[in-house]
């Protein structure tokens, strides 16, 4: 038989017998599809932003499939009306969903915060703060150079006079500018009815904060005494509140005596 001929055979018969044992291992191996898992993440947007508590969109519509689960309200990102249709797939009702949003922890603008140098290196964050904090004295406000700005998916952030602002109106809560800020002063707060914030996260003592910043919180516990309802407490010299106690009657901004407390909602 000719040589060639022979090598042709050969290497179909390997070929064919390959294919089998592929088709019988796919078979054999094969992971059983959970049908109403997909079905759950096709309703999802696919931000994978792990917002939920799980590992992205597909880790989140497992969850709700196997019961580990049933509150349907988890993903910022899609909103109220994702929560209702992943609902009335499964038959339950709907989780209840407020409305939440990114906000910067920070009211340290170009015109209030005191320039301890002038920095010209590239214009990111990470790196600026690798470099003695960034420009400003005040070691834990914002940088402005724009990290959470070119992480947002969804246009939410600007950099204004000097530090980030977020539209809560725009945000969808995925989180990505939490984990882009190197100083770790974005929050996702919610944002569905009035409620008070304090836009401060220094941790040095009143008189420190004043030489570094006009609207830094000096914990002065002027907001503490204010507040009827206990949802304001001050920690190392910086007040902080507490978004389920508080009623936003505002009490606690109107004596602040630097302005570092705000009152915010979905329209600020």
């Amino acid at each position: 038989m000719n040589s060639i001929v022979l090598s042709v055979i050969l290497v179909a018969g390997v070929g064919l017998a390959a294919g089998v044992l592929l088709s019988v291992a796919a078979k054999v191996f094969a992971v059983p599809v959970d049908k109403k898992a997909e079905d759950i993440e096709a309703f999802l947007p696919g931000a994978n932003c792990g917002g939920c508590g799980f590992s992205g969109c597909a880790g989140y519509a497992a969850a709700l499939s196997s019961g580990e689960t049933t509150d349907t309200g988890r993903c910022g990102p899609g909103g109220a009306e994702v929560a209702k249709q992943i609902a009335s797939y499964l038959g339950v009702e709907s989780g209840s969903f407020e409305k939440t949003s990114a906000v910067v922890r920070c009211a340290g603008t170009d015109k209030v915060a005191v320039h301890k140098m002038e920095y010209a290196g590239v214009s990111s964050c990470v790196m600026a703060d690798r470099l003695y904090g960034g420009e400003k004295s005040c070691m834990y406000g914002c940088i402005g150079l724009g990290d959470c700005v070119r992480a947002c998916p969804y246009e939410a952030i600007r950099i204004c006079d000097g530090i980030a602002r977020i539209s809560p109106a725009v945000c969808r809560s995925c989180g990505k500018c939490v984990a882009a800020c190197p100083k770790g002063i974005i929050e996702i707060l919610p944002v569905g009815s009035v409620r008070a914030v304090v836009l401060c996260k220094n941790r040095d003592r009143g008189n420190i904060t004043r030489k570094e910043c006009e609207n830094g919180c000096i914990g002065c516990m002027k907001c503490v005494k204010s507040c009827e309802f206990g949802a304001v407490k001050v920690e190392d010299f910086c007040a902080s509140v507490d978004a389920s106690k508080c009623t936003g009657c505002g009490k606690c901004a109107e004596n602040c005596p630097t302005g570092a407390i705000s009152l915010l909602n979905v329209a600020g």
